[in-house]
């Protein structure tokens, strides 16, 4: 069988197992494989549920390719909106964090179209800042309970904090793709009750953490949004909700007064 008949083939099968992008990914899976037996198994895996983007090794997230591992939360490409807003607001010289980083995918875009800015990143996971750690400076990735991770000199030194905290209810768990529930980390899901649990906490703790001025811009649900910026103004931040169409992407951009 040529290389035609071959990825015709591929396409087929995953097509069958209701891939959308089913001949990108074959294309994708092609180029990934060292071999005919590796293909065969990534085809198979995809085929079977896994997510893409692990067995790809990568996610393509603001024009970049991010390292990505299994079992670790894979970048949306929705969050390319919180990355932008991040870029916007960062100047060279800034430092800026990546909370909840996740696989570092904001941290890597952010210190790529601004150089200068001096990025950390931080996430609760083990797994999440070994992966981070591929992506950005591994000696800025740092492992702990949000703000908690973080070394005490960066207190009040920090100029743009962008989060992807998870902000999905726990209720609606069960609702979301097999790919995500079955294949990612509950820690990176699930945001409580109201799916908001640690949206209360970081409005709470980021003030003492930025410089006079500093931004927050954190993702959310555009039913979410008026309660995210809430939770800001509550805490003395003026809020901004920003919505992404193209995207299907909501960002609160929350700023400490100077």
């Amino acid at each position: 069988m040529g290389e035609q008949g071959g990825i015709e083939a591929i396409v087929a099968r995953l097509r069958a197992a209701g891939c959308v992008f089913a001949e990108d990914e074959a294309a994708l899976l092609m180029e990934a494989a060292r071999s005919d037996r590796e293909l065969e198994e990534l085809v198979e895996r995809r085929a079977a549920g896994e997510p893409l983007e692990p067995l790809l090794g990568f996610a393509e997230f603001g024009g970049l390719r991010i390292h990505v591992d299994a079992g670790v939360f894979v970048p949306r490409r929705r969050t390319e909106a919180l990355a932008a807003q991040a870029v916007g607001l960062t100047r060279p010289g800034d430092v800026v964090l990546d909370l909840c980083c996740g696989a570092g995918a904001i941290a890597a875009v952010v210190a790529e179209r601004v150089p200068g800015a001096a990025v950390y990143a931080a996430d609760v996971d083990p797994a999440a800042v070994r992966t981070a750690r591929s992506n950005v400076l591994a000696e800025r990735v740092f492992q702990g309970d949000l703000f908690a991770a973080l070394p005490e000199w960066l207190r009040g030194a920090i100029a743009v904090v962008a989060v992807n905290a998870p902000y999905v209810p726990t209720a609606a768990i069960p609702l979301m793709p097999p790919e995500a529930r079955l294949y990612e980390p509950a820690v990176a899901l699930d945001g409580g009750e109201d799916g908001l649990d640690l949206h209360r906490r970081i409005a709470g703790e980021a003030g003492s953490w930025l410089v006079p001025g500093g931004s927050v811009v954190i993702e959310t649900s555009r039913e979410q949004s008026e309660r995210t910026a809430a939770l800001f103004s509550a805490s003395g931040f003026t809020t901004d909700i920003v919505e992404d169409d193209e995207l299907d992407a909501t960002v609160v951009v929350a700023t400490r007064a100077p």
